[in-house]
């Protein structure tokens, strides 16, 4: 079978993104880890997966799969590459696009500098909606980590992050301890692991090790739930900017019960198909 797909980036985080309206597609974990090797296959942090809608009021279905093949519900830089998709596509022609996740529903909007906005929705700190293993909710906790304690705040954008707050990030073991806490046994469902330096409060630098993938230059739902982390911690603003490796991101939140405000750019890198077959050996 071949495949027809977009590749695109957001920030150095990069996607296959798969129209999956126009196509009939069923993808199995093999060939979604073959078409996310950088050597064998296409390369991509994750694959994209754009359905149409499953209800009313929706303009399309997303589906999100990490390059371990493994299907996850929320990534706030491929969401911004779907709203791009789907208009270059002509799959659509409105700027607002209703998009139904794992998660639940998200809304994007193209700006007319070509950023993407998103409201990411409220985020989750009860650890059961995480899930994480806790007594009850907290705005820290500690964490075990091979004998070393490590202070986090933890909560769900859609999908589980546990954040910690270094004096630098350049010196932060994210390739290290990283992996450590993304398969900690106190999270059923894995981790990205964030290590966030405050700048000023308007103003952080983040690095996010994973689930699934490793360090990847962005990651858009790491950048809210940092920001999330150091407003309930008293250490930042309602806006901040957001420094990751693969460039800058503007997000907002007004506090507990309001959505969660993501502003950044995305780009169409090219156009390529493959086929299918071929990726099961």
């Amino acid at each position: 079978m071949i495949l027809k797909f977009s590749k695109m980036q957001a920030l150095g985080n990069d996607f296959i993104v798969i129209d999956a309206v126009r196509q009939k597609i069923r993808l199995e974990r093999d060939q979604i880890r073959r078409l996310a090797d950088r050597h064998f296959g296409v390369g991509c942090d994750q694959l994209l997966l754009v359905e149409p809608a499953n209800q009313v009021g929706i303009d399309f279905n997303y589906r999100i799969f990490n390059a371990d093949g493994g299907e996850v519900d929320q990534c706030g830089n491929g969401a911004r590459c779907f709203a791009l998709f789907v208009r270059h596509q002509g799959l659509t022609d409105k700027r607002q696009i209703i998009v139904s996740t794992g998660a639940g529903v998200i809304e994007a909007k193209v700006e007319q500098d070509g950023r993407v906005s998103l409201d990411m929705g409220a985020p989750q700190f009860e650890p059961t909606r995480i899930p994480f293993v806790a007594d009850g909710r907290q705005d820290r906790y500690d964490l075990d980590v091979e004998g070393n304690i490590v202070e986090v705040t933890v909560l769900s954008m859609g999908n589980p992050h546990a954040v910690q707050i270094v004096d630098a990030i350049d010196r932060a073991p994210v390739t290290t301890q990283g992996p450590l806490i993304e398969q900690h046994s106190r999270f059923p469902q894995r981790v990205n692991a964030g290590y966030m330096e405050i700048v000023s409060d308007v103003e952080i630098r983040l690095r996010v090790y994973e689930r699934g993938v490793g360090e990847t230059l962005a990651c858009g739902s790491g950048a809210c739930a940092a920001v999330v982390t150091g407003r309930i911690r008293g250490v930042l603003g309602e806006r901040v900017q957001v420094q990751l490796r693969g460039g800058w991101l503007d997000v907002r939140w007004a506090g507990e019960g309001h959505g969660v405000e993501m502003t950044g750019p995305a780009h169409h890198v090219f156009d390529g198909q493959v086929d299918m077959d071929a990726l099961r050996g």
